[in-house]
């Protein structure tokens, strides 16, 4: 298994925090958890819900191994940015929000659209 695969290492990694430097990982983890619950109310990942605990949750895992899904990462990257480290810059911040707006409108219309 690939190390990018796992959620919590993938997303620090776009986050900035060293691999090795666990002092975060409950709060990303926290803040991980918060946006995967929200894609479960979008009807995106396993019915009975997910979570990271031990961080060696994966992207597989979660995804049930749907290739078509990959901006599901970027999301909960966008997702725990906002929440855990906001950008300073008023443009930043709100390219930011217009992503994740962007995301969560397209995950909404996607099963109208692949019944066409």
């Amino acid at each position: 298994m690939e190390r990018d695969d796992k959620i919590l290492s993938s997303i620090k990694k776009l986050i900035g925090p060293a691999e090795d430097y666990d002092y975060f990982d409950p709060d990303l983890a926290f803040h991980i958890n918060m946006a995967l619950s929200i894609l479960r109310q979008l009807g995106i990942g396993p019915q009975e819900g997910f979570r990271i605990e031990t961080g060696d949750e994966t992207w597989t895992e979660f995804l049930d191994g749907r290739t078509d899904l990959e901006m599901v990462k970027d999301y909960v990257y966008a997702k725990v940015k906002l929440s855990f480290d906001p950008p300073t810059s008023g443009t930043l911040l709100s390219a930011l929000q217009e992503s994740i707006k962007e995301f969560e409108w397209r995950s909404y219309i996607e099963p109208e659209i692949s019944h066409l």
